[in-house]
């Protein structure tokens, strides 16, 4: 919690959560750098191991990479791993590709974790935050508020089950996938008794118009999970929800807001696609590109290989199945 490229991905209670739905999650550390590194049953006794948003150690450093990697090694071949994959909470730039390469790793072509996002600086106040928006989002949230939205934290399984209902609602509409409904309660449950997350509700005269679940780490915050009613939506209750889950994530000590994931397109083909665009995640790139952040794509997925024909049958069964690990 205290290593500054600390991630909610990294932590105990991620841990915790990936352990009740399918995965074992070990910790491997070698002097000052780690990894929680997250292992997938597969046939025949073989595994797939997985590293989300880490490494964590000093990548401008890298002396003790090269001791982490050998020692995560050592569990990937213990449970018989057909690979190593990394998603490393680094930029995109040729000197991480180069480190990576250095390493022993090659670059996968299946991505778990979005590869581009937008991130809001939350420097300054209040007022700063909502200057930087557009125009629309800043009117948007003054909207909700004349309109009798009302926001406030989840007080426990009830509302994380009316949140759960809206789920459901908002992939009917938008074509996403959606967790089980068991996900959802636990991530709430682990990460807000961790006091590293919050559920937040937007609701009119006692009915939930939308809700935002937001973490916060180490002076960062990120967004994963919203969703939103079909109802009442000229009151802008996803606008008023997202700006508390950003008030909230400053009370916290957040310096940046990670929005979790657009298209992974170059800046210009994403403003000049995005309204004519709706599926995949161009349908929320345009709520999202109204918070004013800053578009930042990471390294990606990288493979370590131990077992050369499991990992081609595994790349040749996620491409034909469209499957995802996260």
């Amino acid at each position: 919690e205290a290593h500054p490229g600390a991630h909610v991905l990294q932590t105990p209670a991620w841990a915790k959560l990936k352990s009740d739905f399918g995965w074992r999650a070990m910790d491997v550390r070698a002097g000052n750098s780690g990894a929680q590194v997250l292992l997938r049953p597969l046939p025949l006794g073989r595994t797939l191991a997985y590293v989300p948003r880490g490494p964590l150690g000093d990548w401008g450093a890298p002396a003790e990479l090269p001791n982490l990697v050998t020692a995560l090694d050592k569990v990937c071949r213990t449970f018989h791993a057909i690979c190593l994959k990394l998603e490393p909470d680094l930029p995109d730039t040729p000197a991480a590709s180069s480190q990576l390469q250095a390493l022993g790793f090659r670059p996968s072509p299946h991505t778990v974790q979005p590869r581009r996002t937008l991130v809001l600086d939350l420097a300054g106040s209040e007022a700063d935050l909502l200057a930087r928006m557009k125009q629309k989002t800043r009117y948007n949230i003054g909207l909700a508020s004349k309109k009798g939205i009302r926001t406030r934290p989840a007080a426990g399984a009830p509302d994380v089950d009316r949140f759960i209902e809206l789920t459901t609602i908002t992939s009917a509409r938008d074509g996403f996938a959606v967790h089980a409904p068991d996900y959802y309660r636990r991530v709430y449950d682990l990460f807000h008794a961790a006091s590293q997350g919050e559920l937040i509700l937007a609701e009119h005269q006692g009915e939930l118009l939308a809700a935002v679940m937001v973490f916060a780490l180490g002076g960062r915050a990120w967004y994963l999970y919203g969703a939103s009613s079909d109802r009442e939506r000229n009151r802008m209750a996803p606008y008023l929800a997202q700006w508390e889950a950003i008030r909230w994530a400053r009370e916290r000590g957040a310096l940046t807001y990670d929005l979790w994931g657009v298209p992974d397109e170059p800046e210009a083909v994403l403003e000049a696609e995005f309204e004519a665009r709706h599926d995949g995640l161009w349908g929320v790139y345009r709520f999202k590109r109204g918070f004013g952040g800053r578009l930042e794509r990471s390294v990606g997925a990288w493979d370590r290989v131990y077992q050369p024909m499991p990992y081609r049958a595994y790349l040749a069964y996620v491409r034909a199945r469209g499957l995802a690990l996260g």
